[in-house]
């Protein structure tokens, strides 16, 4: 590129911006998660009031957590270190002022709104559907902005950096939208149009790929970025890197099934997540691999430098972190670790160490070049990184040995296997009770050291004065879609080696007989030939790589049919398969009106987050809670109510196993029917009325999106459920408990009541698992 040369100055005040808001987020964040683990160990520690509950605020944690800590420190390094990678500032800064203050909004919604209730009761998507539409708005000018400025970029080929930026943007849109789905019944709840196994699955596709395309593709390409930067070394392999990024982002989206081993889900979709499962240790360690060997060369300043000391153990818990994903996802070991601590143990070596850690590496390496001012202390970014270090292991370990003590007693047996060796479930609540005290203790020393890192962030910034990067590029940009344009980025030999390999695996996987064998055959013949053709004609696939980094238009393209294909073959054929199909040999009873007043409840107190209603296909689990639960039985629940941990027993069989005065006494005061429960009280419950004025516009959206309910009236509906709750309160009166009908508490012993209710039915042919 020949011509003038001009100075550009980067809009880095957008990147100072969004990193201070995540420090700020991520202590809210973090002090949250100290609270909740405590109220795991201290039932006190929920102040008796409906807004500080653990059902209440897990949410406001998750979400803080992931999308504003994790998500502002995402978009402060995405914008910096594009604009430095293309060699141009940011295409708009109204576009870049405009998505810092929408995504700060819809953070505050969201705190607003989680303590109070309003909820999809879906985890990592609860919520509600105003905010969600915001959310897709801004990430839509997130993309916009992006984009643009790819196009006005000076630099031709795009860095690798880049590539994970592209999948990010891309496939959380797709995600996002997917699972959002909802038709509303008020400004403030919705039902997905997905209900039961779909709902699952497609809750899944999106929880596990959050984590995936949220909180590790954006984070690699970070990686790719301030590594080499703070290390002062190239990126170790280029090749690898090419390798590391098709293949992650290709198996990912497979994976998400197996969050629902062992359960009703159809056999070949657990299989399916189990293998792909396996096949991520490949991709996720050859990232892990490239980030640590860049440092070759710069391990001597692993002693001194507290920004390599960051990037170094965050590299490392990733791998620790995507080493034990895949392990958790062989159906012997799920079965052990699921919906027990071990699971909290993983995501937050993934959330503390990779996230936490990469942050903390950024945010020591921005702030001196943001500010034009030397870090305030380098002494206390080293008390920062050991005080955070003991913190994680210490809760890791803490969870470790409380998920698999979970897991061990839960599912011993004694006299052959016929007799629960701990049948009560609050024997294994007490058994743990010194490790959640412990991981109490590492989660406040990790918010010891994020202050430590606040306070020396903060004497660094508050004298000095906010600086803005430049470069000196030539006047005319680059030409963005020159070079390749969609038949030569389709018909080539890397595109249609894998085009046709994958299609010979499907063959392979989802057919028999001699369809099996062919399909089989022609996979092994597809790599046979990719790998024979890359051997002779090698540069040729380098150069035409080359080429497809020229233009991102094509890139992306291809991105997105990488991500999407594992998600439609998963999903749609659960979406178009008649529901009689998926209901194997009963069906859950539709809820009556009041029933579905108490189930909205449910979901509103976050008890889900606590309680499963999925009986797994295990001896221990059948014995202890009845038998294995079927797809038919969940098959009109928006949204489903599966779970994915146990702090209490399941619930999918309680319904009539207690009678009302027990649930009652219960949800008043749980220790005086479970002596030791750690569950909180819910007063509130027996003061609040039941809403029935919104029962007609549930009914009616529910009806919309295919739950037989009857063609009620307005006014059936209140009848109908205003008699039921006449007669809950009668019985609860003739068993010594007064509580007026309209409460809130009888709505939801009517709800509790019906789970396990279901209804015999032929199972159709073809209805196999």
């Amino acid at each position: 590129m020949t011509g003038q040369k001009i100075t550009i100055e980067f809009n880095d005040k957008v990147v100072r911006q969004f990193m201070l808001a995540a420090v700020l987020w991520g202590a809210v964040g973090m002090l949250v998660g100290v609270l909740i683990a405590t109220q795991l160990n201290f039932w006190q520690a929920n102040f008796g009031t409906a807004w500080l509950t653990f059902g209440r605020l897990r949410p406001l944690h998750t979400n803080a957590v992931i999308f504003a800590f994790v998500g502002n420190m995402m978009f402060a390094g995405i914008y910096y270190s594009t604009q430095r990678l293309v060699k141009a500032r940011l295409a708009s800064d109204f576009l870049s002022t405009l998505h810092f203050w929408g995504w700060q909004a819809i953070i505050v919604a969201a705190a607003v709104t989680l303590p109070l209730g309003l909820t999809r009761g879906k985890e990592y998507a609860e919520l509600i559907w105003p905010i969600n539409i915001a959310v897709a708005g801004i990430w839509v000018v997130f993309a916009v902005n992006f984009f643009w400025t790819l196009a006005r970029r000076h630099e031709k080929s795009l860095y690798v950096a880049i590539w994970f930026y592209i999948a990010t943007i891309i496939t959380v849109a797709m995600l996002y939208i997917v699972n959002h789905l909802s038709i509303p019944t008020s400004w403030t709840h919705s039902y997905g149009v997905f209900g039961g196994v779909q709902d699952a699955l497609v809750q899944w596709w999106y929880g596990h790929n959050a984590v995936a395309f949220f909180l590790t593709t954006p984070i690699l390409g970070i990686m790719y970025y301030f590594l080499p930067k703070a290390a002062g070394r190239p990126v170790y392999s280029y090749r690898l890197s090419v390798i590391h990024f098709w293949s992650l982002v290709f198996l990912y989206i497979w994976a998400g099934p197996h969050h629902l081993l062992n359960t009703a889900l159809p056999n070949w979709l657990q299989l399916l997540g189990m293998t792909f499962s396996l096949m991520l240790w490949a991709p996720s360690w050859g990232g892990m691999l490239n980030g640590l060997l860049t440092l070759r060369g710069a391990w001597g300043r692993l002693r001194t430098d507290p920004v390599i000391k960051f990037f170094a153990a965050g590299v490392t818990f990733y791998g620790m972190a995507t080493f034990e994903g895949p392990l958790l996802s062989i159906k012997s070991v799920n079965a052990l670790a699921h919906y027990t601590d071990w699971i909290i143990g993983h995501v937050h070596i993934g959330a503390l160490g990779w996230n936490g850690f990469m942050a903390a590496g950024m945010f020591y390496w921005l702030a001196p070049r943001l500010w034009d001012r030397p870090l305030h202390s380098t002494a206390l970014a080293n008390l920062h990184f050991w005080i955070g270090t003991v913190g994680i292991l210490l809760y890791g370990s803490a969870m470790w040995a409380s998920g698999i003590t979970q897991g061990l007693m839960l599912n011993a047996t004694t006299e052959g296997g016929t007799i629960l060796t701990y049948p009560n479930f609050l024997d294994t609540v007490n058994a743990i009770r010194p490790l959640m005290a412990l991981r109490i203790v590492g989660g406040g020393l990790y918010l010891a050291g994020f202050v430590v890192m606040i306070y020396n962030l903060w004497r660094t910034i508050a004298p000095a004065q906010p600086v803005n990067g430049t470069m000196e590029v030539y006047a005319e940009a680059y030409a963005a879609g020159e070079e390749m344009g969609a038949a030569g980025s389709a018909f080539n030999a890397p595109v249609l080696f894998s085009v046709l390999g994958f299609l010979m695996a499907c063959v392979w996987l989802f057919t028999g007989g001699w369809l099996n064998l062919l399909g089989l055959f022609g996979t092994i013949l597809c790599v046979l030939l990719a790998i024979g053709h890359y051997q002779t004609r090698g540069g040729k696939w380098g150069e035409w790589y080359d080429k497809l980094l020229l233009n991102s238009l094509p890139f992306t393209v291809l991105v997105f049919l990488s991500v999407a294909v594992g998600g439609l073959i998963q999903i749609i054929p659960m979406l178009t398969i008649d529901r009689r199909l998926q209901t194997e040999d009963r069906v859950a009873a539709v809820y009556t009106p009041l029933e579905l007043a108490g189930r909205d409840l449910y979901v509103r107190e976050g008890c889900y987050l606590c309680h499963s209603q999925m009986i797994r296909m295990l001896v221990p689990d059948v014995m202890r809670y009845g038998d294995y639960s079927r797809l038919g039985e969940s098959i009109w629940d928006h949204p489903y109510q599966w779970g994915s941990k146990r702090n209490g027993p399941d619930l999918a069989r309680v319904g009539a196993k207690y009678n009302h005065a027990w649930h009652f006494d219960h949800m008043r005061d749980p220790r005086s029917i479970s002596t030791g429960s750690n569950m909180p009280g819910y007063p509130w419950l027996f003061a609040r009325d039941t809403d029935y004025a919104s029962l007609s516009a549930k009914i009616r959206v529910q009806k919309t999106i295919g739950v037989p309910f009857p063609n009620w009236s307005p006014a059936m509906i209140d009848t109908l459920a205003r008699d039921q709750a006449k007669e809950i309160a009668k019985d609860l009166r003739e068993q010594g408990r007064y509580i007026a009908p309209d409460k809130e508490i009888v709505a939801l012993i009517a709800y509790l009541q019906s789970l396990g209710k279901s209804n015999p039915v032929a199972a159709p042919a073809g209805a196999a698992n």
